[in-house]
């Protein structure tokens, strides 16, 4: 059988490799490039997900190739639903939520009913 003893340092330096190899440490800065922002590259786009007001299976996400591009929105609502609503956002509406910023639209009407649905 092999004696594998580690001295206080050996030990300590193992134990900060190991703490190491399993962290996942996220650096946020500023951009000088306004329309991309901080945190946020075509390489790491991630999808928005909408807060629904009333909410009954529905579902708002804008992808993070949409998000990426800015350009103004349809999107369907319907998740699990049994009836769909369509939003609209403008291409500021989409830079806005892009940038952090709190962005509220009214759905169309759906089985007599409309939803807001909000990003941020």
């Amino acid at each position: 059988m092999l004696d594998h003893q580690l001295d206080r340092r050996s030990f300590n330096l193992a134990w900060v490799y190991a703490l190491l190899g399993t962290a996942t440490i996220t650096v946020l800065g500023c951009d000088d490039d306004s329309s991309t922002p901080a945190g946020r590259t075509p390489d790491n786009a991630v999808d928005t997900i909408g807060v629904i007001s009333n909410n009954h299976g529905h579902a708002a996400v804008i992808t993070g190739a949409a998000m990426m591009a800015g350009g103004a929105l349809q999107l369907s609502i319907r998740g699990n639903a049994d009836h769909d609503h369509m939003i609209s956002l403008s291409a500021a509406d989409v830079v806005s939520v892009r940038g952090g910023s709190r962005v509220s639209v009214t759905s169309t009407n759906g089985d007599g009913h409309t939803h807001t649905v909000t990003f941020n």
